[in-house]
């Protein structure tokens, strides 16, 4: 297949996908066709609002609608293996949200099932796509800050006080490491490589959930990593990577469309840029491009790293006492 046109469709209409949806506008080679939710009236209203033609009332038959291309699951990651499977299984391309699955089981199921069915997938991972992501890691490639040493990252906020709400519910897979945690330890990974070994602590809230946790990593290059995330504190929300020669500021919120500052011996130099729309059409360009070339992966963001990430994530929820329902099944 060519695909000129990648034609989408977008499985749980939450506020992760309506940035989505809005991202895709940017791509004029994207065409989002359909839409899918448990409720006809859910499915009816994010159709109305994004102009989307062909609005279904099941995942089932979102699935099953044979003129798409590619799905986008939006759903809480409790399901992001039953839905990505449910795609995949129906000849699907899947992209889906972050974190990858609840857990490494999960998403070494998930991967499984696409190397069998031989068709995309990706981890919706929209930072790594970033253009000042992307140009750190440019600079980092080039040697402008000598060999990577450390990343340093804070991502935490206040969540309201909602005990059945997704970030503070455990049925939901609450708690700040997955919700947040896991972009600190993506990039941690896409800079200094994969991690060989973390350490966690965690305050866990009257749910059970981690609302604070603290994570120190060693990666396979030697480097370290030093992060704090949470959905029960409020923090600058700042990020750096040190070299031996120099260290990339990125700056402040820097997990969304921002910019980097670089300071190399007496040169500091800041770099802002253009992101040329909400940055979620970002990792579906990418999408698109791997669809083009045949790729059942993307180099950016390839499975054994999605894998690994969450196998990080298991290790620290295990270490901070946070389990979910799930997995005692």
């Amino acid at each position: 297949m060519k695909f000129e046109t990648v034609r989408w469709g977008i499985l749980g209409p939450g506020a992760i996908a309506n940035a989505f949806a809005d991202g895709l506008k940017a791509l004029p080679d994207a065409v989002l066709a359909a839409c899918g939710s448990r409720s006809r009236e859910r499915a009816e209203a994010f159709g109305a609002r994004h102009g989307i033609p062909r609005r279904h009332a099941s995942y089932e038959a979102l699935a099953a609608d044979p003129d798409l291309d590619a799905v986008y699951v939006a759903t809480p990651h409790p399901w992001h293996c039953e839905h990505t499977l449910l795609c995949l299984d129906a000849g699907k391309a899947v992209l889906c949200e972050k974190p990858f699955a609840l857990n490494a089981r999960e998403a070494a199921a998930m991967i499984g099932r696409a190397r069998q069915r031989r068709l995309f997938l990706m981890e919706a991972m929209w930072t790594r796509f970033l253009p000042h992501i992307a140009e750190a890691r440019r600079l980092l490639e080039e040697g402008r800050v000598g060999e990577p040493r450390l990343w340093r990252a804070d991502f935490s906020f206040q969540a309201g006080p909602n005990p059945e709400g997704r970030l503070l519910n455990p049925r939901l897979g609450g708690g700040g490491l997955l919700d947040v945690g896991v972009y600190t330890l993506s990039l941690a990974s896409y800079f200094l490589g994969p991690v060989e070994e973390v350490l966690a602590t965690a305050r866990r809230g009257p749910t059970g959930v981690d609302e604070v946790a603290a994570l120190a990593t060693r990666h396979r290059g030697g480097g370290l990593g030093s992060m704090a995330c949470g959905v029960g504190l409020s923090m600058p929300q700042t990020a750096a990577l040190f070299g031996s020669a120099g260290r990339i500021d990125l700056l402040d919120p820097w997990w969304r469309p921002s910019g980097l500052r670089v300071t190399a011996g007496d040169r500091v130099e800041e770099i802002r840029p253009d992101p040329a729309g909400n940055g979620y059409h970002r990792q579906a360009a990418e999408v698109h491009r791997c669809l083009r070339e045949g790729l059942l992966e993307s180099p950016v963001l390839p499975w054994n790293e999605s894998l690994s990430v969450m196998g990080a994530l298991d290790a620290a929820r295990g270490q901070a006492g946070v389990a979910y329902p799930q997995e005692t099944r």
